[in-house]
């Protein structure tokens, strides 16, 4: 990925510029839809005790949340350092600044610093991403048990409103760009990589999918 890495120090800059508004935004409306369904299907598949790796963390909301649901640790890693400053400070004020830590930088980059986890999280992370085979291989390398992300449909209207993102990041010079990527590749590598699908849910725009990890010597169910 050093090949894109102007692309994610522009990444990094966007989201620094709107981490206030995300905050302001998750206090008047609290979770997105996507959240919620990532926080029923992981607590469906079993959190207490474990400990979490959040990919893309942002501010941190979704793994705090998991933090009060029952897993004991979280490590968020993201390339936005204004996100990050807050969610330091919004783990401080929450009393969980003794169950988080925190890295900065690009995770595909940075992914052998990382340290495994039971349950891996990439909420809307995917689509950041022009390489999501690099990505998604590397997440799923540290993943014990779960692994929990969102990513984007491939629909008319999903795609429209791409095209409109990549436009106006242009009009600001942006090297940013959001992607949409084959959802079916994507779960056809998650689960060659023995992993199997137990909780899916989706919006309009997005795709909500929870895998476990398939013991050694078992059989991968049929996925719901």
């Amino acid at each position: 990925m050093n090949c894109c890495a102007p692309i994610n120090a522009d990444t990094g800059r966007i989201f620094s510029t709107f981490a206030r508004l995300h905050r302001l935004r998750f206090r008047l409306l609290g979770f997105e839809t996507t959240q919620r369904q990532l926080i029923e299907g992981m607590r469906d598949a079993g959190l207490q005790g474990a400990d979490l790796l959040e990919v893309g963390c942002g501010p941190g909301y979704l793994h705090r949340a998991l933090l009060r649901s029952g897993a004991t640790r979280a490590t968020g890693v993201d390339l936005s350092a204004g996100m990050l400053a807050i969610a330091r400070v919004e783990a401080e004020a929450d009393g969980l600044h003794e169950q988080t830590d925190y890295l900065h930088g690009d995770f595909t980059q940075i992914a052998d610093e990382v340290p495994d986890a039971d349950v891996v999280i990439l909420d809307k992370v995917v689509c950041c991403y022009p390489d999501w085979e690099s990505l998604v291989d590397r997440s799923l390398g540290k993943t014990r048990r779960l692994y929990a992300l969102t990513f984007p449909r491939d629909r008319v209207l999903t795609r429209a409103g791409i095209r409109a993102m990549r436009w106006g990041l242009g009009i600001v010079n942006c090297c940013y760009r959001p992607y949409i990527h084959d959802p079916a590749a994507i779960q056809a590598r998650i689960e060659a990589s023995g992993f199997r699908r137990v909780y899916a849910a989706r919006t309009m725009t997005w795709l909500t999918q929870v895998y476990v990890r398939v013991e050694p010597g078992c059989l991968p169910g049929t996925s719901v």
